[in-house]
């Protein structure tokens, strides 16, 4: 009956892709507010946590991941992934894409700030979901 409540509270998938990511090298402004950076706006609305791995991928390179995150029951993480590190920091000025997988239903948005000059420049898409 659990595993019901769960799938009955939930929206969004299991799987999600962000086909384009790229973090600029430099910014311009006060940190961390105008940081340039990417973000993954991960939604949980069930009442158990989310456990979610994000995988990154290259063009000339072997993926890294997966980056442990956890959002919590019926809250929001915005996951920015400037600040993943662990197994290994993402590099600055490379285009990479990513896989987010949850063991729940989740929702994700991508969103890009890109402050390197005066005229900010920012973006927000939902992610790319695989039919359940």
């Amino acid at each position: 009956m659990e595993d019901e409540d769960v799938m009955k509270n939930s929206i969004g998938s299991k799987r999600w892709a962000i086909a384009e990511g790229y973090i600029p090298t430099s910014s311009h402004g006060p940190e961390p507010e105008m940081t340039s950076h990417e973000t993954a706006c991960l939604l949980n609305t069930s009442g158990e946590d989310a456990h979610v791995q994000i995988t990154i991928y290259f063009a000339d390179r072997d993926p890294v991941g997966p980056y442990a995150i956890t959002v919590s029951a019926k809250r929001t993480n915005h996951v920015r992934f400037n600040d993943l590190k662990d197994p290994a920091p993402i590099p600055r000025g490379i285009d990479y894409a990513s896989v987010i997988e949850s063991d729940i239903p989740i929702v994700v948005q991508h969103t890009r700030l890109d402050s390197r000059q005066n005229a900010n420049a920012l973006l927000s898409t939902i992610a790319y979901s695989e039919s359940e």
